[in-house]
């Protein structure tokens, strides 16, 4: 048998948000902000991921105190999220204000790359240049653009993100590949493959796993928002879909995103467990990959 690697997950922004959906009026955390950080580190995870309503409720002026959190936890991968509304004008919805601060937590906390969501099916003009404008800006703080492909927008499938990312022509973009979007968008493995294979290895910024049922359940976003399930507890091919992300370099760390109702009514550390023990039942089902040990949850600090 050959040499091992070991798994190291991330806690995507919404594994440790608690009681709180995406598109709400508020989409801030109802947990304080430390307390998410010493959870997700004394459950084993290597990061996680931040979304802009809480950066804004923590203030630019306090990322250096969490940039000193994050150290003495341990936690050493962060990615912050979202930015919307960057295919407008430039004083529309308001984006160019969230992008700074986006900006501005990126280089604080040495976050790997910023998420970005494609705009809806009707807006396809000045993708291009709009993009190369903002990847450029985001390079300049030393971080990464993650284009998520959204089956209900104008980038579709991850296919669809790696051609855009080509035409882009910049290092600091990339995609980022979720379970759900590319089974839910109807990608096949074989699809998948060849899209990775086309864009070549620096692609790929994100990997993002989780699962769900066979059927979507409601509408495309209401399924994503409160259906999904724990990672090999629904109808994915999970392990496929590692093996693919494997096969094209993708050597981690991989982002789970536990984004249901039935993870919002668990209480943060079971949650977070149940998350992670998931995650690395499917991982080890690879070839020659030894995951990481999980350390005994503990109690609050």
């Amino acid at each position: 048998m050959g040499s091992t690697t070991r798994h190291e997950l991330v806690a995507t922004c919404w594994t440790s948000a608690g009681d709180v959906v995406p598109a709400a009026p508020d989409e801030r955390s109802p947990l304080p902000l430390a307390e998410r950080v010493r959870a997700v580190a004394d459950t084993g995870w290597v990061g996680l991921g931040l979304l802009h309503a809480d950066l804004e409720a923590l203030g630019a002026s306090c990322l250096g105190e969490l940039a000193d959190l994050l150290r003495r936890e341990g936690l050493g991968h962060v990615e912050v999220e979202l930015l919307d509304g960057w295919w407008a004008g430039e004083d529309d919805h308001g984006w160019r204000t969230r992008w700074e601060l986006l900006l501005a937590a990126a280089g604080a906390l040495g976050a790997a790359h910023v998420k970005v969501t494609p705009p809806p099916v009707e807006h396809t003009d000045d993708l291009v240049p709009r993009l190369r404008e903002l990847a450029e800006e985001a390079g300049a703080v030393g971080t990464r653009l993650a284009l998520e492909p959204l089956p209900w927008t104008a980038v579709a499938s991850v296919p669809a993100g790696v051609e855009l990312a080509l035409a882009v022509d910049r290092p600091a973009l990339g995609v980022c590949v979720d379970a759900w979007h590319v089974f839910r968008a109807g990608t096949s493995l074989e699809e998948l493959a060849a899209a990775l294979e086309r864009g070549g290895r620096a692609v790929v910024v994100a990997v993002e796993l989780d699962d769900a049922d066979p059927g979507v359940v409601g509408t495309l976003f209401e399924d994503t928002r409160d259906r999904r399930r724990y990672c090999g507890e629904g109808s994915f091919d999970l392990a496929g879909f590692v093996r693919v992300l494997r096969a094209a370099g993708f050597d981690g760390p991989w982002g789970v995103e536990a984004l249901s109702a039935e993870h919002r009514a668990q209480p943060l550390r079971e949650g977070l467990v149940r998350a992670r023990d998931t995650a690395l039942a499917v991982l080890a089902g690879s070839t020659d990959v030894e995951p990481a040990p999980a350390p005994p949850t503990t109690g609050p600090r």
